[in-house]
């Protein structure tokens, strides 16, 4: 392994430790300027877009508004050149006591030591109805 695959490992494993401590200022320490993040839902096939540091300040903390209990663990990564991957098991509580557990991914660009792009996706339960 060369040493920007163990410096991409690394930056992974610092951002997951960051999502796990709710600490953005950690967080926007391990992104681009101008990075890109897919939030895993929203009104378009992507999700929701932030783009750049203002917009992705206000779009990494809303999963500790709605889970403030917010947690992932199973973190594995995996790095490839320019482009990482992060898979995770998330689990959280909303405000009215739902319990929460996905499985999902992050899809990563990296650029100058830093994330570029985050996009995210996640398997939910499917919500069924007792007749």
């Amino acid at each position: 392994m060369t040493d920007e695959h163990h410096r991409h490992l690394a930056l992974l494993e610092a951002f997951a430790a960051a999502w796990n401590a709710h600490d953005l200022p950690a967080l926007m320490r391990c992104v681009t300027d101008d990075c890109l993040f897919r939030a895993s839902s929203g009104p378009l096939p992507c999700g929701v877009e932030y783009r750049g540091r203002r917009e992705i300040e206000q779009g990494f903390p809303m999963i500790w508004t709605l889970f403030p209990d917010a947690s992932w663990s199973g973190v594995r990564h995996f790095v490839s050149g320019e482009r990482g991957a992060s898979e995770w098991t998330f689990r959280g509580t909303r405000p009215d006591g739902t319990r929460v557990e996905v499985l999902g991914c992050d899809l990563f660009d990296f650029r100058d030591g830093r994330i570029a792009v985050k996009n995210t996706f996640r398997k939910e339960k499917a919500l069924t109805r007792s007749t």
